[in-house]
């Protein structure tokens, strides 16, 4: 039987690449998390912020939804006929793929599978390498400032999407109305000074929709019509619309779910869960009990590269010199927390 000792029990601790270590003290609160109401042993957010320089991204238990019904639904017609649009074409283009060169479908899966990964999200490395536009899901500078909100205020009205509001919001509706006020409220008081110093997140920011246009659309369908002769149709409606589709869906997948299916074997009072199919096609994103649990982790998971290319990626980064000081949670700390925490599942598995 293992015995571990009581401050590593009680305690969180995360190390970094250049093996700094960190012990926080644990206190007791009532917090709510999705339909969790539970006292529980929480870090010293104090102590972690001295060791990685920010804890906006920690969930903040003090949150409290406002009384009432929510405000009404503003629906933005722009989001929603280009959505509509964009997932009709992809179904067309599902008809095309017998048609089209192999060239076509192996340049297609290559720049799916090429999609760049989030760095800057939780500070978990510090990273010189450059998030490029291929995917469209914003800048990184706006994408790492919703995802911040999202961890702090999970499962309420200030989380960008909710996923207590059902499937359909948490995946793509929230992306098809106006923002709660409450998620534009919490961002507004959101710490970014880590991205706007970072000159690499703020140049591409100012120079985003030039490089959407030419990374997102232009390049993938240039490609195969130009150096293998493919008919320009098929050329832009598989390796750019149903591309496109495919990784919004597989992302989408992470918010909607991740949050709904899986285990919980790192904190059962939280909603996030593990979820191996979304991994599979999110990248490794679908560890999200433990991502949500140790949101510092630069790996997101316990299981270093298993479905999990992010991982890889980071180290590849790492390895030539683009980045560094990657922050991973010890395992007997991982362990603690599964006991203390957990639901048990990880016994099974």
């Amino acid at each position: 039987m293992l015995v571990l000792p009581h401050h590593i029990l009680e305690g969180e601790e995360f190390s970094s690449s250049s093996s700094t270590t960190a012990v926080g003290t644990v206190t007791s609160r009532v917090t709510s998390n999705g339909n969790a109401v539970t006292e529980k042993d929480l870090l010293n957010h104090d102590d972690v912020a001295v060791q990685r320089g920010m804890m906006d991204d920690i969930f903040d238990g003090t949150y409290k939804q406002k009384e009432g019904p929510r405000p009404p639904l503003r629906y933005v017609w722009r989001n929603i006929i280009l959505m509509s649009l964009l997932h009709l074409g992809a179904l067309f283009a599902l008809t095309l793929i017998p048609s089209a060169k192999i060239e076509t479908l192996a340049w297609s899966k290559h720049i799916f599978l090429s999609k760049p990964q989030i760095l800057m999200r939780h500070n978990a490395t510090d990273t010189r390498s450059f998030f490029t536009p291929i995917d469209l899901q914003n800048d990184i500078y706006e994408w790492a400032r919703d995802h911040r909100v999202h961890h702090k205020f999970s499962e309420t009205d200030a989380d960008p999407h909710n996923a207590m509001r059902g499937f359909f919001f948490s995946h793509i509706g929230w992306l098809l109305v106006r923002k709660h006020p409450d998620v534009i409220e919490k961002g507004q008081k959101l710490d970014l000074s880590d991205l706007k110093a970072d000159k690499v997140v703020m140049f591409q920011r100012r120079y985003y929709k030039p490089s959407v246009v030419l990374l997102c659309f232009t390049m993938p369908a240039v490609v195969p019509w130009y150096f293998w002769d493919e008919s320009i149709i098929i050329s832009f409606f598989i390796p750019v619309i149903l591309r496109y589709a495919t990784g919004l869906n597989t992302t989408w997948l992470v918010n909607s779910a991740a949050h709904m299916f899986g285990n919980r074997p790192y904190d059962q009072n939280i909603n996030p869960r593990e979820n191996p199919l979304v991994s599979l096609g999110a990248m490794g994103e679908g560890f999200h009990n433990y991502h949500h649990t140790f949101p510092y982790d630069y790996s997101t998971s316990e299981f270093g590269w298993r479905f999990n290319p992010t991982t890889a990626f980071i180290d590849l980064m790492c390895f030539l010199g683009l980045a560094s000081d990657r922050k991973k949670v010890s395992k007997e700390v991982i362990l603690a927390r599964k006991m203390r925490t957990g639901d048990g599942s990880h016994k099974s598995g």
